[in-house]
């Protein structure tokens, strides 16, 4: 049923007339405060301090940040990889694999989405063979069986859609070619080295099927990747974030559901990729001061200056449960209106959840404690 929010749009005191633009000049620090992520009724307040400005920060709602590349066991099944975060409509895990997988997968759980981190080689699977690189997205339906040959040592952060499945947002008034064109979307295929692996088949195949969270061994005599050819309109697809054309405007900055890649029933994932700053004098630089009060947000540093962060690194996540307020770093905020380089060039993948996420036992033993004080200035910290 759609909704009829009671709101309408009213404005007390000094105010912007529009959004992330044009602040009181003694009021220069904007807050949003948003229903349904960035899609419902919305209160721009605007602080003549910045709203991250605590001394002391305690409870749950704190912010986390994990530093996922210390976790170095690589191991051949991606179900024995430590769950980063989880809830009952998404599973996040963060994988390492050095040497081909003597094995099979498959999730029985949901659809399974690969974000090759870093490494390359190929992916073998009831479809055929498609080779990976860092900065891949491959979305496998659900029940597909598969397994990854790397030709270098790969890390994969791993987002499970449980009992649901991945879709594309709607592009609107954009049409259906804006940010990717579905055209770039590649699919395996039948390809010499998809007949090659078939070869691999004087042994025993073990499939390590995970369906509600354990896992069961089937053991087939053969190597049970031996389609002859496929056809219809369900198969895995692999989008390189290098092949996103990021959504901007040189006079507003765009919330962060103006860069979803997919959606899921109970959460989206979006991506930040290089894009021009915005150039408009009154305009925001920075992501906007903000409370998101019905979503969990994740996000995955993948590769680049992330410019709104300070002390964050590749391969590290931070978790900032919904009605945390936050927004740019210190560091960041020198640069709310003028900006020293003309793009961004960073890469990183967000993950937001209608439903409360659970910590799992991988982030926590590689946990980074001060983050919550990152956000004061520097001498107050120390």
């Amino acid at each position: 049923m759609a909704r009829k929010w009671i709101y309408t749009s009213r404005s007390e005191g000094d105010a912007s007339r529009q959004a992330h633009a044009d602040f009181p000049e003694h009021a220069p620090y904007e807050r949003e405060m948003s229903k349904e992520g960035f899609f419902g009724p919305a209160a721009f307040l605007h602080h003549k301090r910045p709203p991250t400005g605590w001394v002391k920060f305690e409870g749950p709602l704190q912010p986390r940040a994990f530093d996922l590349a210390r976790l170095n066991r690589p191991d051949d099944v991606p179900w024995s990889s430590p769950s980063v975060l989880h809830n009952n409509g998404c599973d996040i895990r963060f994988w390492k694999l050095e040497k081909p997988m003597t094995g099979l997968a498959r999730n029985g759980d949901g659809d399974q989405l690969l974000f090759i981190h870093t490494g390359k080689g190929s992916l073998f699977c009831d479809f055929g063979h498609l080779a990976y690189e860092a900065g891949d997205y491959i979305i496998l339906p659900r029940a597909t069986m598969w397994r990854l040959v790397p030709s270098e040592a790969t890390a994969v952060l791993m987002v499970e859609a449980t009992n649901t499945h991945y879709t594309l947002p709607d592009r609107g008034l954009l049409g259906p070619h804006a940010i990717f064109d579905p055209a770039v979307l590649d699919v395996p295929a039948m390809d010499e080295a998809f007949r090659a692996q078939q070869a691999d088949d004087d042994h025993e195949w073990v499939v390590h099927v995970k369906k509600r969270g354990a896992v069961s061994r089937i053991t087939y005599p053969y190597n049970p990747l031996d389609a002859a050819g496929w056809h219809g309109e369900l198969y895995p697809v692999r989008l390189n974030v290098r092949d996103i054309r990021p959504l901007m405007s040189h006079r507003y900055h765009v919330p962060p559901s103006a860069h979803t890649t997919f959606l899921s029933d109970r959460f989206v994932v979006c991506t930040f990729a290089p894009r021009p700053f915005e150039t408009d004098p009154g305009a925001l630089k920075v992501p906007f001061f903000h409370n998101n009060n019905d979503y969990d947000e994740v996000l995955f540093y993948h590769a680049g200056d992330f410019f709104s962060r300070d002390g964050i690194d590749a391969g590290m996540m931070t978790f900032h449960p919904a009605g945390f307020t936050h927004g740019p770093h210190p560091k960041a905020l020198a640069n709310m209106f003028t900006q020293k380089k003309p793009a961004t060039d960073e890469y990183a993948v967000m993950i937001d959840t209608r439903d409360p996420l659970d910590v799992g036992e991988g982030a926590a033993s590689v946990e980074n404690l001060d983050y919550v004080h990152s956000w004061k200035p520097k001498q107050a910290a120390e």
